[in-house]
């Protein structure tokens, strides 16, 4: 795979805290928690949510660097989380870690072998899987958790 395309990936993965962190921040303290229908997450929660994964990824990448093509298990918040668990973290606790977090997944990125972004693995949903599609994977699902808190932001009918 060509450095051209995993770079774009890795400078969105950098950006994305300088988008979300001041986007929670934007919706107003006493809609943070709010759920806007049963079952249906908060904009704390999706804020929140975005911090608890890095453990994932930063598991998921070093099982792909260590092994040939490892087996990956989905993730699924809703079935695997407590209910309510994100509701109950520290945002502002949470901002920080992500934004730390986020530093450090990308510091190690851009140590990667160009051979590295191509290394394969067995997911149950996903086929083909590599590094290269984790992480491009991780840029979609930060901005779909920060479209959801933008919605959240915008919503009239509250």
């Amino acid at each position: 795979m060509r450095t051209s395309f995993f770079l774009p990936v890795i400078e969105s993965l950098e950006r994305t805290p300088s988008i979300i962190v001041p986007m929670i921040r934007d919706v107003p303290v006493k809609l943070r928690k709010r759920r806007p229908a049963l079952k249906k997450w908060s904009a704390h929660e999706h804020a929140c949510h975005l911090t608890v994964v890095h453990k994932l990824f930063f598991e998921r990448l070093n099982l792909m660097l260590a092994e040939e093509n490892p087996v990956i298990r989905p993730y699924w918040p809703d079935k695997k989380d407590e209910e309510g668990a994100l509701l109950k973290m520290d945002l502002d606790k949470a901002m920080a870690k992500f934004e730390r977090d986020r530093s450090r997944l990308v510091k190690r990125l851009r140590k990667l072998r160009n051979s590295d972004w191509d290394r394969p693995a067995i997911h149950a949903e996903y086929s083909p899987y590599s590094v290269f599609i984790l992480f491009r994977h991780v840029v979609l699902h930060d901005m779909l958790h920060g479209y959801r808190i933008e919605e959240l932001i915008l919503k009239k009918d509250w």
